[in-house]
């Protein structure tokens, strides 16, 4: 799989994006509306110091009875998470989020996330790549392109 994650996987976007002073309730919210399932934590420069998923919501606050509404995201963020660049290839991607078990990894270009890759994304892209690939090789083998 030789798809660049930015634009083989994904293309720059608009991300979810949260200061470090922001809530849980207020990442979850923010997570419903653009419905996604993670956000980037950002500095007051606007660069990329962590993230929280849903996953991360339920764990780190719902489970422990913290108040959503009073929980700090720098207090169950991620910090300093891996990134992506965009030339990074999509099977890299795949295997640092299998490795690691991630399921959301942020697109990072000078500490500033400019998209966000999901384990979905790059299932997805392995799924035609594969699509292709046997469509290919029926073609050749029932004839389509015997002898060529």
């Amino acid at each position: 799989m030789k798809h660049k994650i930015i634009p083989g996987i994904v293309l720059e976007q608009k991300v979810c994006e949260l200061p470090q002073d922001g809530t849980a309730y207020e990442a979850a919210k923010a997570m419903f509306e653009a419905n996604v399932a993670s956000t980037v934590i950002i500095d007051n420069d606007g660069k990329l110091i962590g993230i929280v998923t849903e996953r991360d919501l339920t764990r780190r606050v719902l489970a422990k009875g913290l108040d959503a509404k009073e929980t700090r995201l720098e207090k169950v963020m991620t910090k300093n998470p891996d990134t992506l660049a965009p030339d990074d290839l999509a099977a890299d991607a795949l295997e640092l989020m299998r490795k690691r078990r991630y399921r959301h990894l942020p697109v990072a270009v000078d500490g500033r996330a400019v998209a966000m890759v999901s384990v979905r994304d790059l299932y997805k892209a392995t799924k035609k790549i594969l699509e292709k690939t046997i469509g290919e090789d029926k073609s050749f083998v029932f004839g389509d392109r015997y002898g060529a």
